[in-house]
């Protein structure tokens, strides 16, 4: 996968990059897999803003992606590889034996015309799902689930792997893209392979009206704000916080404060937390 520059012909292309989508298939996506994706510009049922900085955007139809590879022991064949508007990974259209078609997370390397399979026998290439238990140490995985037969909730964004380390006292320790060491039970699944779009994090946005097209609003800085508005706001010019650190609009402690439960109930299966020395 490789990034497009462009001509500076305005200042805005000049730091502009975009995925070079040409190895994608040149298809509409599966109608029978497409789903009405209603805006909610960050609102809730009682149409309050719960979620900041969000509304607008180009338009988009949900595509339906199989999560949980329930359909074992069954091989299916690689249609196309598409592009999807509500993920940074691209998606694969997978038709099975019996005719029935799927979407799933590509993983990178996989090519239209590929076979792959769910199956706890299933060889080990990228594509493929298992359960943990069938997989050998050193393996790298991606869509993996937390609760056997939830569907795969973990490791599903661009270029995002997480590798298999060890299996003991029927539990898989696996490290995570972030860095995490986690515990998982040996029956949930994964899918072989690291997720596909490898060059994603590398993609220069270039321009304000790139990031309205995706949805997202602007973000004002709290100190820019009245004192009505943001705890940070107020004062003549440039004015410091004026408290004893810097906060949400809420009142709440930011910028490196953890706001972890104390007692998470998953507590237990986490060996070694991100970012921890």
């Amino acid at each position: 996968m490789a990034i497009k520059s462009f001509r500076p012909t305005t200042p805005s292309r000049r730091s502009m990059t975009v995925t070079d989508y040409s190895v994608l298939s040149k298809v509409k996506p599966e109608k029978s897999l497409l789903e009405t994706l209603k805006k909610n510009s960050g609102r809730n049922s009682y149409g309050r803003i719960t979620v900041r900085h969000r509304g607008g955007g180009s338009k988009r139809k949900y595509r339906i992606i199989d999560f949980k590879r329930d359909k074992t022991d069954m091989s299916a064949e690689v249609l196309t590889i598409e592009y999807d508007p509500n993920r940074s990974a691209f998606i694969a259209l997978v038709s099975y034996e019996d005719g029935e078609k799927r979407y799933i997370i590509a993983p990178d390397g996989l090519k239209v015309g590929d076979k792959i399979i769910s199956s706890a026998s299933a060889d080990i290439k990228p594509g493929n799902a298992l359960p943990i238990i069938n997989i050998p140490v050193g393996t790298f995985i991606h869509n993996i689930e937390i609760n056997p037969g939830r569907g795969g909730q973990l490791v599903r964004g661009a270029g995002g792997s997480a590798q298999l380390m060890a299996k003991e006292d029927g539990m898989a320790l696996i490290r995570l893209p972030s860095g995490e060491l986690r515990k998982f039970r040996l029956n949930c699944m994964a899918t072989i392979g690291q997720v596909s779009n490898l060059d994603h994090e590398n993609v220069q946005i270039g321009k304000a009206g790139r990031t309205r097209h995706m949805g997202i609003r602007p973000t004002v800085r709290g100190s820019a704000m009245n004192p009505v508005d943001h705890p940070h706001g107020g004062g003549e010019g440039k004015s410091p916080v004026g408290r004893p650190g810097p906060v949400t609009p809420w009142g709440k402690p930011t910028l490196g404060y953890k706001t972890r439960k104390k007692k998470n109930i998953s507590d237990k299966f986490i060996v070694k937390r991100r970012g921890s020395r």
